[in-house]
């Protein structure tokens, strides 16, 4: 019997909300003065803990695992870092017509970052979709991305659009790549400790991304960040994102198909391949814009939430789909075994007494004989 469908409510991530606190916080008493050299200094060692923290929980053997389903990995990895920063590209044609410089530049930078894990896990899971795949997925993206996020922004984000330069190429390394390394290094030592600690240490992660925001949203007030940014221009860069969001959960979901995909796979693929780090991105942000970063990440934070919310409609939908054909299937398995049960009844009075007669049950779905 098919369920009643609930209507979605749109989910408001508490992170979110936090983050957003964090920006009024930054509004209303930003760091200035020495304050902010502080504030800046801490960010820093923040930025670094967060990568190195990345680097000590990295399991080889979990990553060499989930390589059995190279194609989807592929896939996913090629809508991450191939298909999105070309569509930002692209989106260079709006400038200065929708979209100033600044915020286009934070608009390719969110092409540039990697998949999450969370979300996507999640969301694959309400739709019914191949969840451990999501889960490799997720996790190859979110590690690659620490590659590979920068090596595109060195290469796509030029010293006029954004504040990248070659100091920053160096900031990457001693602040992201070193600390990751040394993590991976140490991991033997300290990846115990982590695991055992998983909870405590997710505070501190947020911690420090909330500290990141907190320093970038002061020096952007510092800088006048709201007299850059009117509303009609964070109207049309909405517009811009949902036009992104919808050509990359369309591309991934046909374009699985084409490649030959089942549909707990495509889901995983559609998923994983159309959602952007906020985690991952933040930091990363600060380190690559410096000053810029109050504006590079609004585009993040903005098509954080908006993920967030269509996806969630999105998921409850290809679960939805999935119902009427198993339910009618299961139906016409159900008349199928109760007419045999009849055919065999009616043979059973017509034959002579201790005469036994086989009825076939008729042919279960497969979701059924796996119940």
């Amino acid at each position: 019997m098919r369920r009643p469908y609930l209507p979605v409510r749109f989910p408001v991530d508490p992170y979110v909300l936090a983050l957003l606190g964090t920006v009024g916080l930054a509004a209303l008493l930003p760091a200035r003065g020495p304050a902010a050299s502080v504030a800046e200094g801490a960010s820093t060692g923040a930025v670094a803990l967060l990568f190195f923290l990345y680097g000590a929980r990295l399991s080889t053997r979990e990553a060499l695992d989930g390589l059995r389903h190279w194609r989807l990995h592929l896939t996913v990895l090629a809508c991450t870092f191939v298909l999105f920063p070309v569509l930002g590209l692209a989106a260079r044609g709006l400038v200065p017509a929708l979209l100033t410089p600044p915020l286009y530049s934070g608009l390719l930078f969110l092409c540039l970052v990697p998949s999450t894990i969370q979300s996507s896990i999640a969301f694959t899971s309400i739709a019914r979709g191949n969840v451990p795949a999501a889960i490799c997925a997720g996790s190859f993206s979110s590690r690659a991305g620490i590659v590979l996020t920068p090596l595109l922004a060195a290469g796509l984000l030029g010293g006029g659009t954004g504040g990248f330069s070659p100091d920053s190429l160096l900031k990457i390394v001693v602040q992201l790549l070193l600390p990751f390394l040394l993590g991976q290094a140490l991991r033997r030592w300290v990846g115990g400790f982590l695991v055992r600690n998983k909870r405590v240490l997710g505070y501190v992660d947020r911690g420090s991304i909330l500290l990141v925001v907190y320093t970038a949203f002061s020096a952007g007030m510092a800088a006048g960040i709201w007299r850059q940014v009117s509303a009609p221009r964070l109207g049309a860069l909405l517009a811009v994102e949902a036009v992104l969001l919808a050509v990359m959960l369309l591309v991934s979901w046909y374009g699985a198909k084409r490649l030959g995909f089942g549909r707990a796979d495509r889901i995983a693929i559609q998923f994983a391949g159309s959602k952007k780090s906020l985690a991952a991105g933040l930091p990363m942000a600060s380190v690559l814009f410096g000053p810029h970063a109050s504006l590079a990440v609004l585009p993040l934070m903005l098509f954080h939430q908006m993920q967030l919310m269509v996806c969630a409609v999105l998921a409850r939908h290809r679960a939805a789909e999935t119902e009427p054909s198993e339910a009618g299937v299961e139906a016409a398995a159900d008349a199928a075994t109760e007419a045999g049960a009849e055919a065999g009844a009616r043979a059973g009075a017509e034959l002579p007494a201790g005469h036994v007669v086989e009825v076939s049950p008729g042919v279960q779905h497969p979701a059924r004989r796996a119940r």
